[in-house]
């Protein structure tokens, strides 16, 4: 079965997602929509109230140094990677008839709740920061599935290969599939998968794009084994879970400074 139908549910400024998965998911299924959030200041400032709530004061003003530092340092090399790869996967993946778009502010609203409704996905591939309401996530036949940058149940949360990296666990720097239930990244997980990563060349970013991209072949045969009713979650059953936050400045720079030191011990 490749005809199932599929949805994608993305950010406005992530052409990676909006333009190359959407071509990405056309090659192999009947992408019926896409719902692109353009998020306003009140779901920036429920994720600050949150991380604030998590990290306290202190812990925040790390968070903001790190998104300084990302915003001078790092962010213009990233854009020109990514701008490179949408490139090559739209050359990669050919054109076809643009499906139905809807640009909303939630994935919860009652008009992308309608939307999901009346294009009858078989998956929903949820690529955003937003949890989703459960009358939402539970409108597929087979579900919505996150691609989660991170190992689940270790790493749960949006920068689990921020986390892994930092903590130099790189046997769990990776991304999984799971679908979507109640809690936060709790889902049954139904693949794992990884790449040779150059730690010291690569920024976490780049990292968590290119765990998607690396393993896009192996992410459609599951999905189709998904679609066709074929595939079993994986036992995660007395692992270690844990939920992580927004990156920090403290924490990047003692990860860069013992990259450096294990390079110049090997």
């Amino acid at each position: 079965m490749t005809n199932f139908r599929t949805l994608l549910i993305c950010h406005e400024p992530s052409l990676l997602h909006r333009e190359g998965i959407a071509r990405w998911l056309t090659s192999f299924s009947n992408l019926v929509g896409i719902v692109v959030l353009h998020e306003d200041g009140r779901a920036r400032w429920s994720r600050v109230r949150r991380e604030i709530s998590r990290s306290g004061v202190l812990g925040f003003a790390d968070v903001l140094a790190f998104r300084v530092f990302y915003r001078l340092r790092l962010r213009r090399r990233d854009a020109e990677w990514e701008s490179n790869a949408v490139n090559s996967l739209l050359q990669r993946f050919p054109p076809s008839p643009p499906p139905a778009i809807l640009h909303e502010q939630s994935p919860n609203s009652a008009s992308a709740e309608q939307f999901i409704r009346e294009r009858k996905p078989d998956i929903t591939i949820a690529l955003c920061k937003q949890l989703l309401a459960e009358r939402v996530f539970t409108i597929p036949r087979h579900g919505t599935f996150v691609l989660h940058p991170g190992v689940c149940p270790e790493y749960r949360n949006a920068h689990g290969c921020f986390w892994a990296l930092v903590n130099h666990d790189p046997g769990n720097v990776g991304m999984t599939l799971l679908r979507v239930d109640r809690g936060v990244d709790t889902g049954p997980v139904f693949g794992y998968y990884r790449y040779p990563f150059e730690e010291g060349a690569e920024s976490h970013v780049v990292v968590q794009h290119r765990l998607l991209l690396e393993n896009l072949d192996a992410v459609r045969e599951r999905l189709i084994e998904i679609a066709n009713g074929k595939a079993t979650p994986i036992d995660t059953s007395g692992r270690r879970s844990a939920v992580w936050g927004q990156p920090r400045l403290t924490r990047y720079v003692a990860w860069k400074r013992g990259t450096r030191e294990k390079r110049r011990t090997a």
